[in-house]
């Protein structure tokens, strides 16, 4: 997969990453990448940034060292509601958008019941354009209703090469992540990968995820991130991009 746009990248603004965002942009143009999403942990992540970052996002160019970049975020699902840790007004204005489950943040028990709920529920949000690391086994999910809901939805689902990391610390990874991958492809739903990065050297590394694209045989077509173009047309409402 030639994948153009890494949409999963973190800096210095979430806590626990280490570098800057020139930094990221200025890999990403070594990489000859056309673009870069800048996605930050959302508030309720212990140590990210707040809320003010986010509403002043509108100073930082959208272009740097030749690289496009969306400015935008990983939100917390917080709960089976599907409610999430930044204002609706603020998610709208951002650049593009991820929901993610996350242990520190989901505040209901881990119930397939209650995480298919809150993936349901946040599907139906016309601001949120990607579903993040949804293999991670320790939020049990059904893919097969997962596919088909956020293909009707217009959601990207991730396939997000940290969580398949040998030494990662999501739960079953990659027998999920298989599993997800046949459903998109039967039902034909978009997917989106994902670096995840946390350092500049991991922007638009995806050596876990490709093996698996290629175990299931899956179609370039329904990948969203092989150009800019294709990516901006996906996303559920485009803003300033």
């Amino acid at each position: 997969m030639n994948i153009r746009i890494d949409t999963h990248s973190h800096t210095l603004a979430s806590g626990h990453a280490y570098n800057t965002l020139r930094e990221m942009a200025a890999m990403a143009a070594e990489k000859g990448l056309e673009g870069l999403a800048l996605t930050e942990h959302a508030p309720e992540m212990p140590g990210s940034c707040q809320l003010y970052y986010f509403q002043n996002l509108r100073v930082v160019p959208r272009t740097l060292y030749n690289i496009h970049l969306l400015l935008g975020t990983e939100l917390n699902i917080m709960d089976r509601e599907g409610n999430v840790d930044l204002p609706q007004g603020v998610i709208r204005d951002l650049d593009i958008a991820i929901a993610s489950l996350h242990t520190p943040c989901f505040k209901d028990e881990r119930t397939q019941e209650n995480v298919m709920q809150a993936y349901l529920s946040v599907m139906e949000n016309p601001y949120i354009d990607i579903i993040g690391h949804p293999d991670d086994g320790r939020f049990p999910a059904d893919y097969e209703v997962l596919a088909r809901e956020a293909k009707r939805t217009g959601t990207l689902l991730e396939v997000n090469n940290s969580s398949l990391r040998p030494d990662g610390y999501r739960a079953n990874t990659t027998e999920n992540c298989l599993k997800m991958l046949e459903a998109c492809k039967k039902e034909g739903t978009m997917v989106v990968f994902g670096s995840d990065a946390h350092f500049d050297l991991d922007i638009a590394e995806y050596p876990f995820a490709e093996e698996l694209v290629r175990k299931t045989a899956f179609p370039e077509e329904l990948v969203a991130n092989t150009s800019y173009g294709k990516l901006i047309s996906l996303l559920k409402h485009r803003k300033k991009v």
